[in-house]
């Protein structure tokens, strides 16, 4: 099933200042900031582009979408 069945397709916003332009690495941990987790793609994306415009003048600082659902649920993939 898809998100446009109505399926919860959970995804998880994060970011914080990396270690390096290079990386994936946060520099401080206790730093990284949690945005928020969303039912759908389309909510946890429309979160992440206002926390990375918000970001835009500082190169180090990212913000990512982890698709939780395929983490809760790697076999549903492979189908």
């Amino acid at each position: 099933m898809t998100e446009a069945s109505g399926k919860q397709l959970l995804h998880l916003v994060i970011g914080g200042e990396l270690s390096g332009l290079a990386s994936i690495e946060f520099k401080d941990l206790n730093a990284v900031d949690i945005v928020g987790v969303y039912p759908n793609y389309k909510a946890a994306y429309d979160v992440w582009k206002q926390k990375a415009q918000m970001t835009v003048d500082d190169a180090q600082t990212r913000y990512f979408i982890v698709h939780l659902h395929k983490l809760l649920d790697p076999a549903e993939d492979a189908l």
